[in-house]
């Protein structure tokens, strides 16, 4: 049987990150090193608790999990309690959680676990603002070349943005943040509005998770009712796109994701603009490509790859 894969995944959840996490939590091929909380779609208080919320209900208690940056680099923190609920996981009546967080800041965690693992064995997932990510590499440079690939959520092009006109809610949270990671040099893979909002909760996907008959299974429609009444209203489909699990189903089978190697550069000065992600998908900037920019989905597939993996839990 083939070794599975280490990764970290760095989340503020959000229904759509719990998701994701649970995706991850069931499938033997991935290996969840630790679970780092950034504040994003709410407060850290509440994205430290929530993933371990996520983790008691997938079974999973062992998995260690640490609190990270509770704001970004240089601007004040930007929420989204209008999307996720006041507590970031509204839908479900999940317990309070009762496996302990970590006492080792985030940071640190991501840092000594890059330094202390063989190079090019780690993969980063982050899910929400890339604040995390990017302390951990003004802390300690020497991580960058260390790290196997980072594959990411974020950012739009074609699609314009969720939260202004121009930028998507994880870059334009921490946009400093999101320069760092993207002027690194680390192998990237983008998944941007363009291809996440591809990936539409119907509700005849979200019946199959409550069909599952499982807590998981019921837990899941739960939040996913709750989460995609925004976006249904917003965007008038049958659904809301499922952003974040996106990045967990690449690792697990990347032939259903297609799109291109481009330049992608964080727009960090103009707040007309600030977030954006210039994308340079015709490759007139003649700027060296720095990620992997994802544009289209197997939908299909990959519902089914989550519905078979949550029914696992």
């Amino acid at each position: 049987m083939p070794q599975s894969r280490k990764i970290i995944i760095d989340t503020d959840p959000g229904q759509d990150d719990a998701v994701a996490i649970l995706l991850a939590l069931g499938s033997s091929e991935l290996e969840v090193v630790g679970i780092t909380a950034v504040a994003g779609n709410v407060p850290l208080k509440l994205t430290e608790k929530n993933a371990r919320k996520i983790c008691e209900l997938a079974g999973r208690p062992d998995i260690k999990v640490y609190a990270g940056a509770i704001r970004p680099l240089a601007r004040e923190l930007v929420t989204a309690e209008e999307v996720h609920g006041k507590t970031g996981l509204n839908g479900p009546q999940l317990p309070e959680p009762t496996m302990p967080l970590q006492e080792k800041y985030a940071v640190d965690f991501i840092v000594e676990t890059l330094m202390n693992e063989p190079s090019g064995t780690i993969t980063l997932c982050p899910l929400g603002p890339l604040t995390n990510i990017a302390l951990a590499l003004i802390r300690e440079p020497r991580i960058a070349p260390r790290i196997k690939e980072i594959v990411l959520m974020g950012g739009g092009f074609f699609e314009g943005g969720n939260v202004t006109p121009a930028a998507e809610f994880n870059i334009y949270v921490d946009p400093q943040a999101a320069d760092v990671v993207f002027k690194s040099g680390i192998p990237i893979v983008m998944m941007p509005l363009d291809v996440t909002h591809k990936a539409l909760t119907t509700a005849r996907r979200t019946k199959a998770f409550r069909e599952l008959g499982t807590r998981v299974g019921t837990a899941t429609a739960e939040m996913l009712e709750f989460f995609e009444r925004f976006d249904e209203e917003k965007y008038g489909t049958d659904g809301g796109p499922l952003h974040d699990p996106c990045v967990i189903a690449y690792l697990l089978k990347p032939e259903l994701f297609r799109g291109r190697r481009c330049n992608v550069s964080v727009e960090t000065t103009s707040e007309l603009t600030m977030g954006m992600t210039v994308i340079d998908w015709w490759g007139v900037s003649r700027r060296e490509k720095n990620a992997m920019v994802m544009r289209d989905i197997d939908h299909d597939a990959f519902f089914a790859l989550l519905v078979e993996r949550l029914g696992r839990l």
